[in-house]
């Protein structure tokens, strides 16, 4: 297994800017990649100081067309899409906080790191019809600031924070990280392949 994360590793950083991209839509919509962006912008920013914008710029890219996803399948379901996915208590609470302070909401989700349910805040906003422009905007606005901030940090502590991953510990838990991810992106289709199926069988 951990042969196998290392060659993922390798192809995500070969594909550098489009890796984060690719991993940002991802894990913005309906699967399930926590920190993968995030580890990568380290990554990759560590080796090339000079990109760090870029890197920055599409994995943000990537996080809003992800979320663009999110929101038009969510509009599309309303609150009906979101009580099959998410639990009762969860989401009254979710929904209280989208409707009185949406902005602020959205911007302290996109700042969040993992177990934050930021896809969960993402969906209810549209379902409530959100505006998307703003909604996007505001995503976009935050997570740059995020992914900035860690590029910076690469840019300082990265050769110490590339030694900590080599270790024995970090590599256990990323290993639990992507059975979380493969267990959360199959649960995310799974269920939505039944709400699909369920509203065409109602129309």
């Amino acid at each position: 297994m951990h042969l196998i994360l290392r060659h993922l590793a390798h192809f995500f950083i070969a594909l550098g800017g489009w890796g984060l991209l690719t991993l940002g839509t991802l894990d913005s919509s309906f699967l399930f990649f926590p920190l993968g962006n995030d580890l990568l912008i380290v990554l990759l920013t560590t080796q090339h100081h000079q990109l760090m914008p870029y890197y920055a710029a599409m994995a943000t890219l990537g996080s809003v067309l992800g979320c663009f996803i999110t929101d038009v399948a969510s509009r599309k379901a309303g609150e009906a899409g979101l009580k099959g996915r998410v639990s009762g208590r969860r989401l009254a609470y979710v929904q209280k906080q989208v409707e009185q302070r949406g902005a602020v909401m959205l911007a302290v989700a996109s700042l969040m790191p993992p177990p934050f349910p930021f896809t969960v805040f993402v969906m209810a906003a549209a379902a409530l019809k959100y505006p998307r422009v703003r909604l996007l905007g505001i995503i976009a606005a935050a997570r740059l600031t995020r992914f900035l901030l860690e590029g910076w940090l690469a840019i300082h502590y990265g050769r110490h924070l590339i030694r900590m991953s080599q270790s024995t510990g970090f590599e256990s838990i990323v290993l639990t990280l992507v059975v979380i991810c493969i267990g959360g992106s199959v649960w995310s289709i799974v269920s939505w392949a039944r709400r699909s199926r369920s509203g065409r069988g109602g129309a």
